[in-house]
C-alpha cells in the first residue's frame, strides 16, 4: 500500500508538472518568460514549453491595436485663452519585452507623454490657430512621441484630437464679445445709414435750391425780354415796366388775402397810377 501511495503521489507530480510545463498562448497575445527572476523568453501564439517551475510567465500581452483614451485637459494658448482638449491613440506592442522592462506602466506613461506634449504644441499656438488647426496638432503629436514609445517597443499607429474647445468661462467671455461686435457694427450701420440720409436730404435740398435759382434766372430772363419786345412794339419804356410791376402788385394782394392772418384788403381806385407812382420812386 505504501508502494501505490507514492507512485500515486508521483503520478499527481507528474501531472501537474507537465500542466504547468505546458503553455498554449491565444491568437493576439503574446507571454513573457522570466527564468529564475531574469527575462528568457518571449511565447508566440500556440503551443509552447517551459521548464517548470525554474520558468515562469509574468505578463500577457496583446498584439492587437490598443485604443487609449487620453483625459480632457486645460491647456493654456500663446495668447492666454484656456481651452479643454483631449486625444485618442491607437498603438501596438511590437515588441512585448521591451513594453514590460522598459517602463513601468507604458499605459499611464503614454498618456502623460501625450498630455505633455499636447500642453507644448498648443501653447506655442493662438487661441484661433489651435481651434482651426487639428491636422497640424495631429502630426505634431505623433512626431514628437513616436521615437519616445519605440524605445519602449511601442508603435503610435495614430493619434486623433477628439475635442478641442473653449473652456466653460472662456466661452461665455467670447460669446459676450460677440454679442458686443454685432452690436458695434449695427450701431456703425444705423449710423452710416443716418449719415446718408443727411447727405441725400442736404443734397435735395441743394439741388432744389440750385433749381429754383435757375427757374428765378430765367423768369427774370424771360421778363426782362419781355419789357424790351413789349417796348419795342409800342414804343414806350414805362408801360410795360408799369404792366409788369403792375401784375406782380395784383399777385402779392391775392396771396396777401388768402392768408389766414389777412385782415381787410384795400387796393387803390386808381392802380395804374399807383403803380406808376412806385415806378417814380424807384
Amino acid at each position: 500500500m505504501e508502494g501505490l501511495s507514492i507512485v500515486v503521489i508521483l503520478m499527481i507530480v507528474l501531472v501537474v508538472t507537465v500542466f504547468k510545463g505546458v503553455r498554449i498562448v491565444p491568437q493576439g497575445y503574446k507571454h513573457i518568460v522570466q527564468r529564475l527572476g531574469k527575462y528568457h523568453s518571449t511565447l508566440t501564439p500556440g503551443l509552447n514549453y517551459i521548464i517548470p517551475y525554474v520558468d515562469s510567465v509574468v505578463d500577457r500581452l496583446t498584439t492587437k491595436d490598443i485604443v487609449l483614451d487620453i483625459p480632457s485637459q486645460e491647456v493654456i494658448t500663446k495668447d492666454n485663452a484656456v481651452i479643454v482638449a483631449n486625444a485618442i491613440a491607437y498603438i501596438n506592442i511590437v515588441s512585448p519585452e521591451k513594453a514590460v522592462y522598459g517602463v513601468e506602466d507604458f499605459v499611464m506613461a503614454i498618456e502623460k507623454l501625450i498630455q505633455t506634449s499636447l500642453r507644448s504644441i498648443v501653447g506655442e499656438m493662438s487661441l484661433d490657430d489651435a481651434l482651426s488647426s487639428r491636422d497640424h496638432i495631429k502630426a505634431k503629436l505623433k512626431d514628437n512621441i513616436s521615437d519616445d514609445i519605440a524605445d519602449w517597443g511601442i508603435t503610435l499607429k495614430t493619434v486623433e484630437i477628439q475635442d478641442i474647445n473653449p473652456s466653460d468661462t472662456m466661452q461665455a467671455s467670447m460669446e459676450e464679445q460677440s454679442a458686443a461686435e454685432r452690436e458695434r457694427r449695427a450701431a456703425v450701420t444705423r449710423a452710416e445709414g443716418m449719415k446718408q440720409a443727411a447727405i441725400l436730404e442736404a443734397e435735395g435740398r441743394l439741388e432744389a435750391s440750385r433749381r429754383d435759382a435757375e427757374a428765378k434766372i430765367l423768369l427774370a430772363n424771360a421778363n426782362s425780354k419781355a419789357i424790351e419786345s413789349i417796348s419795342a412794339a409800342i414804343k414806350d419804356k414805362e408801360l410795360p415796366a408799369t404792366f409788369l410791376l403792375g401784375e406782380k402788385y395784383i399777385e402779392a394782394m391775392k396771396a396777401l388775402s388768402e392768408s389766414d392772418n389777412s385782415k381787410t384788403i384795400v387796393l387803390p381806385a386808381d392802380l395804374l397810377h399807383a403803380v406808376k407812382g412806385l415806378i417814380a420812386k424807384n
